[in-house]
């Protein structure tokens, strides 16, 4: 019996196998998805309730999995961190961080070495690491999650120069993360600093030039390319962004750059079925970030964390207080960025699965010490996501940076093309702060070709007439032809930022 036992183990995987892990993993899921439900009434960052679900599967935990296997937690980390990019590329709007984009890149780059310095010295000087270590450690913490910074500030109404600003930063700065992690970890701190900025802005220029290639090539032709079904154009978007991660790093780019580059020129290319589109992609972006965190905290083993929680809110404490704020000041100062918004972009560098995952390749490398680092990135990213994201409105409401600003919220305009008619629906929601509140239908003034066809209101609908007056909470069902739809579009943003007035001096 123990021989059969054994030979059922070990032997090949079997359909009984298979259906015990489609068991355990959809379960795994459902569950992340209420918890999802509960830490978003609590104020929970759902980053600890993924990795709270995996240490209690994990060997420590209840079922005691044990799961020790870093290599593969990276290679699945690096596939988990493309889709995460990718989504965020395509819901990111270019409009909103296109004047920011040069402050969010000298934050990205010239920030982000002042943050590793800093935080290096503090790991060196106040914890007793080596120099190598603490700049691996500089490195890994100092880079912001995408799927952290997306989730939290999508869901708060904050100025558009900051939201745009943390956006792309997140989107910008795990290319060049990734490139010092690895310098550090194969061979230590580097002699010849300089070489190592050339490398770094080498990968970066191929990343972003085959992130442009790819993204515009690929709208190119999806725009030109029927295809036989609407559900193929999330799975064509999604293909071709990670063709360009796959692009740029066969190419010696940052692929993590291309991925993010051409991810945002598809998501503002104005593509046929971009709500389908948007939907897949948060729905793979959800997979991943819960399949990532999982099995981050089945990787992890919470009776080693003890000795290394002091350690790690010591480092925490000057990344947050010092190379933080350090960072943002020497890279926006010169962009004349007001000090309150500077203080909250200081507060909202916020962590998430990137360091974890990039903790793993100085394991994979063999660096001496590399559990221990491991270990503190862990603690150090679920006690300060813990402090961070459900402070930063409280944060951001001290510094009254909200809509009490004078910045009107955007409007949530969702497109579906009407191919038999040559035409669009637009579907347009009005949030609480847009300034289309109060407007009449008339008072739109869209352009010849497009017109408000129903208005939902409270759970019914209706025909709207010209005098019908809008109010917040609304969502207008907007017909628009082919030859017109991007006008309308611009026009109801107008009118949402600058109310009914919005155009009578020449602007549309």
């Amino acid at each position: 019996m123990s021989q059969g036992n054994e030979v059922e183990r070990t032997g090949p995987l079997t359909v009984h196998h298979l259906n015990e892990i489609l068991l355990i993993g959809a379960s795994v899921l459902l569950v992340a998805v209420v918890a999802v439900r509960l830490a978003s009434r609590s104020g929970l960052p759902t980053l600890l309730v993924y990795v709270g679900i995996g240490v209690i599967i994990g060997q420590d935990g209840v079922f005691g999995f044990t799961f020790d296997d870093v290599q593969l937690t990276q290679v699945l980390g690096y596939a988990a961190l493309v889709v995460i990019l990718a989504e965020g590329g395509l819901g990111t709007k270019w409009p909103q961080i296109r004047p920011v984009v040069p402050a969010a890149a000298v934050l990205a780059t010239v920030g982000l070495l002042v943050s590793v310095l800093v935080t290096a010295a503090a790991a060196h000087f106040a914890v007793g690491l080596g120099w190598r270590q603490a700049l691996i450690i500089g490195a890994v913490v100092s880079s912001t999650d995408a799927a952290a910074v997306f989730s939290v500030l999508r869901n708060m109404s904050l100025p558009r120069r900051v939201t745009g600003v943390l956006e792309a930063e997140s989107g910008f700065n795990d290319a060049p993360v990734v490139i010092l992690v690895v310098a550090f970890s194969t061979s230590g701190p580097v002699e010849h600093w300089y070489q190592l900025i050339g490398e770094i802005g080498l990968e970066l220029a191929i990343g972003a030039a085959i992130g442009v290639a790819v993204g515009w090539i690929g709208a190119y032709g999806l725009k030109r390319v029927a295809l036989p079904a609407s559900g193929l154009y999330p799975i064509a978007v999604m293909a071709i962004a990670v063709c360009a991660y796959a692009a740029g790093a066969m190419a010696h780019g940052s692929g993590f750059l291309s991925v993010y580059v051409a991810s945002l020129i598809l998501g503002n290319a104005k593509l046929p079925h971009r709500p389908a589109t948007r939907g897949f992609a948060e729905g793979l972006g959800w997979i991943a970030q819960i399949g990532l965190f999982v099995l981050l905290g089945l990787l992890v083993t919470p009776h080693e964390l003890g000795d290394d929680i002091v350690p790690a809110i010591v480092i925490g404490l000057f990344l947050t207080l010092l190379a933080r704020p350090a960072s943002v000041i020497v890279s926006l100062v010169p962009f004349r960025v007001p000090w309150r918004e500077q203080a909250l972009m200081s507060w909202a560098g916020l962590r998430g699965a990137v360091p974890i995952v990039l903790a793993t390749i100085p394991m994979v490398a063999g660096v001496d010490d590399s559990r221990r680092i491991f270990n503190i990135v862990f603690v150090l990213v679920i006690i300060y996501t813990l402090i961070q994201g459900p402070t930063l409105p409280w944060v951001a409401r001290w510094l009254r940076l909200g809509n009490s600003n004078g910045d009107a919220a955007d409007l949530g305009i969702e497109s579906a093309p009407l191919e038999r008619l040559q035409g669009h629906l637009l579907s347009v929601a009005i949030p609480k702060g847009s300034r289309m509140h109060g407007v009449e239908v008339d008072e739109l003034r869209l352009p010849q070709g497009a017109a408000v066809m129903l208005v939902v209101r409270d759970g019914s609908s209706f025909v709207p007439l010209p005098s019908t007056m809008l109010r917040r909470g609304d969502e207008l069902l907007v017909v628009a032809t082919d030859p017109v739809r991007d006008s309308a579009e611009e026009r109801l943003r107008a009118v949402g930022h600058g109310g009914k007035l919005a155009g009578w001096l020449g602007s549309q």
